[in-house]
């Protein structure tokens, strides 16, 4: 628009970016509104009258209107805030309206294209000279007229900044500060902003009734502000092949770029924020939501693309730094080209997958670390016999983890998390043999770590889920035909804790707040998986016993939580007879069973002698503490020594403890068995189980049981539940009577 014939159009460009927005106010009185339909509304006629007269000036005019919602996205960091209306250039509203203002220009098809052709919707080319520019943060001036304390203040504060290493120009903060999906995806509720945390200041003095009101509160604001940020990739996606081709370019560059973002500590000078990734999955998500229920449209995943390197980028590489481990060791590449029938949703799944492994897996992992150390300060006050609800840091830890819950445990989030996992896992189970050794390991991780972490911290957002799929992938790559494709101990270890965590039915063990339905198959009558499963029926029991040898490797506190598990899920199936001919198919393997067996004995034989040498000396500290007068005359610095080797006693009773009687157990419900019991009175096998009850024996019987008498408290993970385990020699398991009597008979 000339500027000396019309005055009021000199800045055009910010009108139509603030009408656009105002249309999330009143969508009915908006420009992009049209009475036949969007094609007719006063936005899209103007798109089409310049379109039509000069293709270079509606390409200026969307990217100056784009240039002021940038402005104004900068200036926005949680869904609170304001916006930019009050700077020059700005758009009143916070990112709310903003995000709908740029969903409204993409509502013309053309006009979203030139939106994506815009210099800032990519970061530069890797390797380009402008990828490798430092961005360093601007150092303090000294302003005139300071005092000589203030000068020395300045000269300080400059020398912090001096050390400061800045982003490059393509990197996880170069993504959400120069781009505008980065820009629009940043937005959210992080933890670490004062607005979010604020919200929960002296939380431990608050009730739960209050601190769920405020999460509930702030959630909303968030889903409204990610169902705007839906609307707009999808208006993107949807707008044509050149569009969407650059979406999948910007995501590309998202994975890429934050490739460090699953580490323990992320470098924050190189990756983005965790509200930037969680955003970026969130989206993702939504573009799966048309294949993931749908089987039909779920066949197109193709397998391939994980190996098409041209496809990914290099988001899936398999050599390098930055390589992607695959399932399987050494895997054979595909030798046919990559050709699917459909190239946009093997892109929008595998793309997914990667993003909730840098995002909502990586926060699942920090949010337990943060959960332990709650638990952990409380237990400490507890010990000194201070009041947690006026310990500043008490409160600060607590305040942390309720802010980081708004995001990372939103209840639809959460939900369409696990209907994906769900489908990752239907997707691994059909794939060939050859196909599943390329696929990423971290898919079969990533499905045990977020089900596990849910199980634990929002069971009730399993309810009415269907989670087969990861039942039968479980059970499939726990088979020994699969032992030698999953190789990593630790991945198949988790694979057992799955089982118990999620589908050992809640009334079995005791510990599970896992909802029933989530471990029954609605296709059998409400019968659980464990029980009614074909495959499961086939293969579990012995693929249970060979990894109760396996956990041996994933390290020694480790395999004691590992093995419990295991021998809960064994007594499990041992009771059902679905699973009696495969536990009897386990003596024709004479070799194995006695590796097994083996096994068994040497964890006990560890374990007893753990808990017999540790229990005397609790039981003596605990009788001192009782003794007011006694313990006040022992110097501070000896009672905290004798304190914090009590507390550990405690802490390695209480993991061999619940072990050490599961075993025990399983040795008793094995030998009711007569070809299991012949196999244990075999003479390589006889002898060291007797010596074995034999020491059990001797430690639990007579007199010296009664130095065993302790009480011990177990602090569950969530910090909600306190377990009370009274050893005495009342406790003695009539298995160890039995086998007593039996082999010393013979």
């Amino acid at each position: 628009m000339m500027p000396d014939l019309f005055e009021l159009g000199i800045d055009g460009t910010l009108q139509l970016a603030r009408c656009l927005s105002a249309s999330a106010l009143d969508p009915t009185s908006s420009i992009t509104f049209g009475l036949s339909g969007p094609s007719t509304s006063f936005y899209s006629c103007l798109c089409d009258e310049l379109l039509s007269q000069d293709p270079g000036s509606f390409e200026s005019v969307i990217a100056d209107t784009v240039s002021h919602f940038t402005k104004s996205l900068s200036k926005c960091d949680t869904v609170l805030d304001g916006g930019g209306g009050s700077i020059e250039g700005g758009i009143d509203g916070g990112g709310m309206v903003i995000v709908s203002g740029l969903k409204e220009l993409c509502s013309h098809k053309k006009a979203a294209a030139c939106l994506t052709r815009v210099p800032s919707f990519l970061l530069p080319a890797e390797g380009s000279e402008k990828s490798k520019e430092r961005v360093t943060p601007p150092v303090p001036t000294l302003p005139p007229g300071a005092s000589a304390q203030q000068q020395r203040f300045f000269r300080m504060v400059q020398a912090m900044s001096a050390g400061r290493s800045g982003y490059l120009r393509r990197s996880g903060p170069a993504l959400e500060k120069d781009t505008l999906l980065g820009l629009v995806l940043r937005i959210g509720l992080p933890m670490e902003n004062p607005a979010v945390s604020s919200s929960f200041q002296n939380a431990a003095s608050r009730t739960m009734k209050d601190v769920k009101q405020g999460i509930e509160g702030m959630r909303r604001q968030l889903r409204i502000y990610q169902d705007k940020c839906n609307e707009l990739v999808r208006a993107l996606v949807t707008a044509g092949a050149d569009a969407r081709g650059q979406v999948m370019n910007w995501i590309i560059d998202a994975l890429l770029v934050n490739i460090g973002a699953d580490a323990m500590r992320p470098d924050r000078s190189k990756v983005s924020n965790a509200q930037t990734l969680l955003n970026l999955a969130v989206v993702l998500l939504k573009l799966c939501e048309p294949f993931i229920s749908d089987e039909k449209k779920s066949a197109l995943i193709n397998p391939g693309f994980a190996s098409f390197a041209e496809g990914h980028g290099g988001v899936f590489i398999t050599t390098g730094d930055n390589a992607v481990p695959r399932l399987a060791e050494n895997p054979v590449m595909p030798s046919e080209p990559y050709k699917p029938k459909n190239s946009f949703i093997p892109q929008c799944f595998f793309f997914t997958a990667r993003a909730l492994h840098l995002s909502v897996v990586s926060g699942s992992s920090y949010h337990m670390g943060i959960l332990r150390q709650v638990n952990n300060t409380a237990w400490q006050l507890r010990q000194r016999n201070e009041n947690a609800q006026s310990d500043p840091n008490f409160n600060h830890i607590l305040s942390m983890q309720y802010a980081n819950e708004v995001s990372l445990l939103a209840p639809e989030m959460i939900a369409d998390t696990l209907r994906f996992l769900n489908l990752t896992a239907r997707f691994l189970v059909r794939i060939d043999d050859s196909q599943l050794a390329l696929m990423p390991e971290h898919f079969v991780d990533d499905i045990c770590d977020l089900t596990t972490f849910i199980s634990r911290v929002e069971p009730k957002t399993m309810q009415g889920l269907d989670l087969g799929n990861i039942f039968k992938m479980v059970v499939k790559l726990l088979s020994p035909k699969y032992a030698h494709t999953v190789r990593n101990y630790n991945l198949r270890a988790k694979l057992g804790d799955v089982l118990y965590e999620v589908y050992l039915p809640p009334n079995v063990d005791g510990s599970s707040s896992v909802p029933r339905s989530v471990s029954c198959d609605p296709l059998t009558g409400g019968q659980p998986y464990l029980l009614s499963d074909a495959s499961a029926q086939e293969t579990l029991a012995p693929s249970l016993l060979l990894l109760y040898g396996e956990v041996e490797h994933t390290g020694y506190y480790e395999k004691m939580s590992h093995r419990a598990h295991i021998a809960a899920l064994l007594k499990y199936l041992w009771e059902s007879t679905e699973h009696r001919n495969a536990f009897r198919r386990i003596t024709q393997n004479k070799e194995s069973f006695i590796k097994f067996a083996n096994g068994i004995m040497n964890e006990t034989n560890s374990l007893i002698a753990s808990v017999m040498e540790k229990l005397p000396e609790i039981r003596r500290v605990q009788v001192q503490m009782a003794n007011p007068q006694q313990w006040a005359a022992l110097p501070e610095e000896q009672r905290e020594t004798i304190t914090s080797r009590h507390e550990e006693n405690e802490r390695d009773v209480e993991r061999a403890l619940p072990l050490c009687n599961k075993t025990l157990q399983m040795l008793g419900y094995l030998n009711t068995d007569d070809d299991i019991r012949n196999l244990f009175l075999l003479e390589e096998m006889c002898s060291r189980l007797v010596n074995m009850l034999l020491h059990v024996l001797t430690k639990l019987v007579g007199s010296k049981g009664l130095e065993l008498k302790v009480s011990v408290c177990i602090l569950s993970y969530s910090g909600r539940d306190l377990v009370t385990i009274s050893i005495s020699n009342e406790n003695i398991p009539l298995q160890c009577l039995f086998f007593f009597s039996h082999y010393t008979g013979r």
